[in-house]
């Protein structure tokens, strides 16, 4: 497979390097709006090169992996998809945009290819989806992080918002992610609940699901650390673009 990356950052350089050693990885294209990153990049890894634009990747590529900003993704998503390629987008924020969301499904569905969406940044994923099959009654999303990281300064507990996926994706763009990746996974943004937590004491991004259905009840925690290349990535980010990747070059899957 021929793989081509949009954006070497903190997660598009974790993907390359992994792609790099997978024998089934016949070569990888890399494009960043900031040059000296994608050719830094390239010198690492033998079967690597970069690109001039956007355009060339999308020719060059069987793949396209998304890892670099919603006004990217709005841009190439359309573009690749057109082209007749799978695309793994790591930018999910864009796909609160309704029309944005129809289109993409649209044009993946008319030309015969695949979008996937990493979990990203939470866990049980998998139960939501397989969940909402059943019946899902409600989803709630307790995002709890230190006051900087969420531009507030506060010296204790503080509820910062209460209320619908979308309004919380609106008011903290910068977190939108874990909101959208989860109201597409279950109930949609307007009907997922969602709590903003500032805690002085916390030394980690949290994120608590719970989940009620006709199954059951599914409930997750997790403690993010960040990456260590980029303190504004969560590691475990990263992890999920490589993971849903090694799901797309492997003849077995593994999960619903």
């Amino acid at each position: 497979m021929r793989i081509g990356i949009l954006g070497t950052g903190a997660i598009g350089t974790e993907v390359a390097r992994w792609a790099h050693r997978d024998d089934q990885v016949e070569a990888l294209f890399l494009y960043d709006i900031r040059t000296e990153a994608a050719t830094g990049l390239a010198a690492e890894l033998e079967n690597a090169v970069v690109v001039g634009d956007a355009d060339a990747l999308i020719a060059a590529s069987d793949l396209i992996v998304e890892a670099a900003t919603a006004e990217a993704a709005r841009e190439v998503v359309p573009k690749a998809l057109a082209a007749k390629k799978d695309v793994l987008m790591m930018s999910i924020g864009a796909l609160v945009d309704d029309a944005f969301h129809d289109e993409v499904r649209r044009s993946a569905k008319a030309n015969g290819v695949k979008v996937y969406l990493p979990s990203g940044a939470i866990a049980g994923i998998d139960g939501v989806k397989a969940g909402r099959l059943g019946g899902i009654k409600s989803v709630t999303l307790v995002t709890t992080k230190p006051p900087q990281a969420l531009g507030v300064d506060v010296d204790k507990w503080t509820l910062l918002f209460s209320g619908p996926a979308r309004e919380a994706i609106r008011l903290y763009p910068k977190n939108v992610n874990v909101a959208v990746c989860l109201s597409l996974a279950g109930l949609g943004p307007d009907e997922t609940w969602v709590q903003v937590v500032a805690d002085p004491m916390a030394t980690r991004n949290q994120h608590k699901i719970i989940v009620e259905g006709e199954f059951g009840r599914i409930r997750a925690e997790i403690e993010n650390l960040p990456h260590p290349d980029n303190p504004k990535t969560s590691y475990l980010a990263s992890l999920s673009a490589i993971a849903t990747l090694k799901r797309i070059l492997e003849p077995v899957q593994i999960g619903a």
